[in-house]
């Protein structure tokens, strides 16, 4: 008998030592930050419009 998979969740973790984070911010790493804010809030706004599209498909199950 098949099995049909409806829904499949992946949860991923990053997690930063602090000593690469020390790494990173005290060479050149100061300049690259102003654009990675950019960066950042569009990943974010994209993340949101995905969910609030999964929870409307949800609702209206």
């Amino acid at each position: 008998m098949p099995v049909e998979i409806r829904e499949l969740n992946i949860r991923v973790s990053v997690n930063q030592s602090p000593a690469e984070q020390d790494s990173r911010g005290g060479g050149g790493g100061g300049g690259q930050q102003g654009g990675g804010g950019a960066d950042k809030d569009q990943i974010i706004a994209e993340c949101v419009e995905q969910i609030m599209e999964i929870m409307k498909n949800k609702n209206e199950r």
